[in-house]
């Protein structure tokens, strides 16, 4: 019989970003039924139940310092690092659409970075830790109208790919997780649109939207012992979105 108890998260140390709503939140609860103690970091300092709250934004490194300096002294290791904040601008929050790029960039790729280093000396001390980089569908799609955040998920994948080679010989695995199309409040506007709604829908092989719950099992599986021997990946949890070659109606599947 396999050992399932690879997949426990009992006693281990885990912070996630982004813990305020949607996919951060939801592996942010994720890591603490499958037994981890959970920080969880937001700009608006709040987190699920159960998950310590911490504010932090993540376009500040003083902010991020003292966040993980707060960890510190609660936990004195990290076993796993979730970087699931991020944002994405409309053409008219920023007063350029440089400025707007710049805005995106630097948190979604910058930030996570930021974090990562000022996360570094508490996940090396584990030995066996994993840092998990909350990618999209966008790292190798082409998606119109937002340069900024196509851009800055494409970095994240090469991110990931960059530091599991760095930091395998410190016993840290780096991988990433994708998601396709997931109803939260960043997609609130196309989830609603019922003809934006539809075509997302049907673009996968899987015939619907994803639910933020949707990406704990994966999340669960990259932090825990069961992928001792994974890193460098990118998984997509999209409902065959990437993969979907021929488009099949109800009524036609050949």
């Amino acid at each position: 019989m396999p050992d399932l108890s690879a997949f426990s998260l009992a006693g281990k140390i885990a912070v996630v970003t982004g813990a305020s709503r949607g996919i951060g939140a939801a592996i942010a609860a994720g890591l603490k039924e499958a037994g981890a103690t959970v920080f969880g970091l937001s700009r608006s300092g709040t987190a699920p139940q159960g998950v310590t709250a911490i504010e932090c934004d993540l376009s500040d490194d003083a902010a991020i310092g003292r966040a993980f300096d707060a960890i510190a002294a609660q936990g004195g290791r990290i076993d796993a690092l979730v970087n699931a904040a991020g944002i994405s601008l409309p053409p008219q929050a920023a007063e350029s659409e440089l400025a707007r790029f710049r805005a995106t960039v630097a948190t979604d790729l910058t930030g996570v970075y930021a974090t990562i280093l000022a996360a570094y000396p508490l996940l090396k001390t584990t030995g066996s830790a994993a840092i998990i980089n909350v990618t999209s569908i966008n790292s190798i799609r082409g998606f119109p109208g937002n340069p900024g955040y196509v851009a800055a998920k494409a970095g994240l994948s090469g991110l990931t790919r960059a530091l599991a080679a760095d930091y395998a010989s410190d016993g840290i695995r780096v991988n990433a997780l994708a998601p396709g199309y997931v109803a939260t409040e960043m997609t609130a506007k196309s989830f609603a649109d019922p003809a934006m709604h539809e075509d997302r829908r049907r673009h996968t092989m899987l015939g619907r939207w994803g639910q933020p719950d949707d990406m704990v099992g994966a999340a669960i599986f990259l932090a825990s012992d069961a992928s001792a021997y994974v890193t460098g990946q990118e998984i997509f949890v999209d409902g065959g979105w990437t993969a979907k070659g021929l488009a099949i109606s109800s009524d036609n599947k050949s």
